[in-house]
C-alpha cells in the first residue's frame, strides 16, 4: 500500500510558486463557501509515520485558509479527565460543526496503532479497533461529515535522514522527541500494522490518501488539491441525495408483541408503596456510598409515553441521592448548535464520569420514535441509528457504565385520565399542550415504533426495563428495584 508513496515524488520550486496562488484562493473560496452555507462539517484526519510532515501539514493548511473557521486538535495522550470516559468521547467533543474544518492531528487510529506496535495487545484488538473506526466513520459520513484522511509516509531511510537532520540543527531540534526515535526502531512493525489498519479501514465514502513525506512542496500541494477538490465536490453536489432503498420493517402477522403481553393491572396499596420505596431508596443510597462506585458511572434512559410517570420515578430516585452524585439531564429539541453536529453528539457530551449518574428524560431514542414517526428523519436514517445507538451503548459498557434503560407504558385509556387529570388541576396545567394531545392521534404509529426500538436495542450490555404504569406505585418500585440490581451487578464486576 506504501509503494507509491517511495518513488521518490517531488515538485521543483518553480512549479510550486506558480501552483500555490491559485491553490490557496480555491481553497478559501470553497471554505468561504461551505462558512456561509453550512451544508456538512469537514474531518482532515493527519496520520503517518514521525517526521512526515504532519504538523507542517497542519500549520499549513491554517495558514492557506481561514484559521478562524478551522479547529486544530493536536490529540496526544488522554489527560485524567479524558480517562473517566469511553475512549471515543474525546473526540466526539472535538467534532467541528457544520460550516467548519476540524483538523484532527492525531486520532483515533493512533492508539490502536502504537499499542499493537509495541506489542501491548494481539491483532485481535487492532481488528475490534479498527470495526469500531469503520462505524465511526461510516455514521460521519451517513451525517454529512465529508472525512479527508491523510497519511504521511516515508521509506525508513527517508525516516531517518529526515529525523537526523531536525536532530542536527538547532531551530528545530526541539521537534525530535526520545518517543519519534523509538517509533523509528520499530519501523518494520509500525509499516505492517499501519498497512493493516489503512486497508481495513479505507471505504469508498472515506477512503485513505497516502502521501510521499520526503519532499514538502510535494506534500502541501497534493494535501491543499485534496482538500480543496473534497469540499469543492461535495459544495457543489445535490442537497438531497438518493436516499438507499430499504425494506419496511413489519409488525408480526399474529399482532402479538412486548406491549401486548404486559399485564397493566399490576398495582400496590399505598402502605406496602410507602415502605418498599423507602426500603429501594435506602438501598440505592447505600449502593452509590459503597468504595467501588467511585469506579463506575451510571447512565439512567428514561422513555415513556407522555405521562407515564418519568418525572415521578426520577424524582424517586434523586431523592435518595446526594446531588452531588447525579445530574438530570432533560431532552427536548435539538438546539441550533446540536442540529448542526451528528444526532449523537449532544448525548456523548453528557456521558457520566466514575462515582456519577446521569440520569436522561427522554434520551437518544428519539431517533427511532418521536423522529421516525413524525417524519423528521428518512427510513433509511432510523435504520441506521438502531447499530449506531447499540455501538454507543456498548462503548459506554465497555469503560464500565451501567446502563440502565426503562420504558414505561400506561394504557391509551389511562393516558386519556391523566390528560384530564392535569387539565383540570391548576398546579398540573403546565405538564399538558396541545403537542400531547396531537402525540394520541399517532399511538398506533408510535406502538409500532416503541416495539421495533425495544427488539433492536434490548442488548445484554444495555437491556430494556418495561414498567407497567398504568399503577404510579408499582413503577415507581419496580424502577428502584431494577436500578438497584443493575447497579449492584457493575458494582460486583469492579470488586
Amino acid at each position: 500500500m506504501f509503494e507509491s508513496a517511495e518513488l521518490g515524488h517531488k515538485i521543483d520550486k518553480a512549479t510550486y510558486d506558480a501552483a500555490v496562488p491559485g491553490l490557496r484562493e480555491r481553497l478559501l473560496d470553497a471554505q468561504y463557501d461551505l462558512v456561509v452555507a453550512k451544508k456538512f462539517a469537514m474531518i482532515i484526519v493527519i496520520g503517518g509515520v514521525d517526521g512526515a510532515g504532519k504538523g507542517e501539514t497542519a500549520n499549513q493548511l491554517n495558514e492557506w485558509m481561514d484559521p478562524r473557521h478551522i479547529q486544530t486538535h493536536a490529540m496526544a495522550t488522554p489527560t485524567d479527565e479524558e480517562r473517566d470516559h469511553p475512549a471515543m468521547w474525546r473526540f466526539w467533543r472535538a467534532l467541528p460543526p457544520k460550516g467548519k474544518i476540524g483538523i484532527f492531528f492525531g486520532s483515533w487510529y493512533t492508539e490502536p496503532i502504537v499499542a499493537r506496535a509495541y506489542g501491548l495487545t494481539k491483532n485481535a484488538a487492532l481488528v475490534q479497533a479498527m470495526d469500531r473506526v469503520l462505524r465511526f466513520e461510516e455514521m460521519l459520513s451517513s451525517e454529512g461529515v465529508v472525512l479527508v484522511k491523510l497519511w504521511f509516509h516515508l521509506s525508513r531511510e527517508q525516516q531517518k535522514k529526515r529525523l537526523t537532520a531536525l536532530e542536527s540543527d538547532p531551530r528545530t531540534r526541539w521537534r525530535v522527541t526520545e518517543t519519534d526515535w523509538s517509533h523509528f526502531g520499530l519501523y518494520d512493525k509500525f509499516r505492517k500494522v499501519s498497512e493493516r489498519a489503512l486497508r481495513k479501514t479505507s471505504t469508498a465514502s472515506a477512503p485513505w490518501i497516502v502521501v510521499e513525506g520526503a519532499d514538502a512542496r510535494y506534500r502541501s500541494l497534493t494535501v491543499g488539491t485534496a482538500v480543496e477538490s473534497a469540499l469543492r465536490s461535495h459544495l457543489d453536489a445535490p442537497s438531497a441525495p438518493a436516499l438507499p432503498h430499504v425494506a419496511p420493517l413489519l409488525r408480526p402477522l399474529d399482532e402479538l408483541d412486548v406491549l401486548r403481553r404486559l399485564d397493566l393491572t399490576q398495582a400496590l396499596d399505598k402502605d406496602t408503596y410507602e415502605a418498599k420505596l423507602e426500603k429501594r431508596q435506602r438501598k440505592l443510597n447505600l449502593l452509590m456510598r459503597r468504595p467501588e462506585a467511585k469506579r463506575i458511572g451510571v447512565a439512567v434512559v428514561f422513555e415513556g409515553a407522555d405521562a407515564a410517570g418519568k418525572g415521578g420515578a426520577i424524582r424517586r430516585i434523586t431523592a435518595a441521592l446526594d446531588a452531588r452524585q447525579y445530574h438530570v439531564v432533560p431532552i427536548a429539541a435539538p438546539t441550533e448548535e446540536e442540529r448542526a453536529q451528528p444526532y449523537l453528539w449532544r448525548f456523548w457530551r453528557q456521558v457520566p464520569r466514575p462515582g456519577q449518574m446521569t440520569v436522561f428524560d427522554r434520551s437518544w431514542y428519539g431517533r427511532v420514535l418521536v423522529e421516525r414517526v413524525e417524519g423528521f428523519c428518512s427510513s433509511a436514517d432510523y435504520l441506521r441509528a438502531y447499530g449506531e445507538i447499540n455501538d454507543f451503548e456498548e462503548q459506554l459498557a465497555r469503560r464500565g457504565i451501567a446502563v440502565v434503560k426503562f420504558w414505561l407504558h400506561i394504557s391509551p385509556e389511562e393516558q386519556l385520565a391523566r390528560f384530564r387529570e392535569r387539565e383540570e388541576t391548576g398546579f398540573k396545567r403546565f405538564k399538558i399542550t396541545a403537542e400531547d394531545w396531537r402525540n394520541r392521534d399517532k399511538w398506533p404509529a408510535y406502538h409500532d415504533a416503541i416495539c421495533d426500538m425495544i427488539e433492536r436495542t434490548s442488548s445484554s450490555a444495555a437491556p430494556w426495563t418495561i414498567v407497567e404504569a398504568n399503577d404510579k406505585y408499582h413503577a415507581r418500585v419496580k424502577v428502584l428495584s431494577t436500578l438497584n440490581e443493575r447497579i449492584e451487578a457493575a458494582l460486583d464486576r469492579v470488586r
